[in-house]
């Protein structure tokens, strides 16, 4: 069973047909997913599952903080299953691929007190900006 079906069963969250898909099709380290992804391959698992289904499942994984929506540039919003771990996002710029990585040091640590503000600042979202390998071989 995946670490994101585990932890929905945990919580008591009620496991439709259409809910397990959706959660196994986002199992995996790196995956970073947009709506649209999903239900592609949640039809192949589940055909009759709608994409209005698949979007109101991501929505309510989001809400409970099992899954984090990601946003890195204008394309479209991706989600992310590695939502109790805190990473950061290394993104290609050409083709959009994103891996999560796990850098030493405190981000939050390295902002200045001159340039907080005034703000109580709780998280940081760092997001690394490249060429993935098989973009550079192209």
């Amino acid at each position: 069973m995946s670490d994101l079906l585990e932890r929905l069963r945990g919580r008591g969250w009620r496991m439709t047909a259409q809910r397990r898909v959706v959660a196994e099709v986002l199992d995996g380290e790196h995956v970073h997913l947009t709506a649209d992804e999903v239900h592609a391959r949640a039809v192949t698992r589940l055909p009759e599952i709608s994409r209005a289904t698949v979007y109101n499942t991501l929505g309510e994984l989001v809400s409970l903080g099992e899954v984090l929506e990601v946003a890195t540039d204008k394309r479209a919003k991706r989600y992310d299953p590695n939502a109790h771990r805190p990473h950061h996002h290394l993104v290609c710029a050409q083709c959009g691929a994103i891996r999560d990585v796990h850098p030493t040091g405190n981000p939050l640590a390295d902002l200045p007190d001159t340039e907080r503000f005034g703000f109580t600042v709780s998280d940081v979202e760092v997001t690394y900006r490249g060429v993935c390998p098989n973009c550079a071989a192209a």
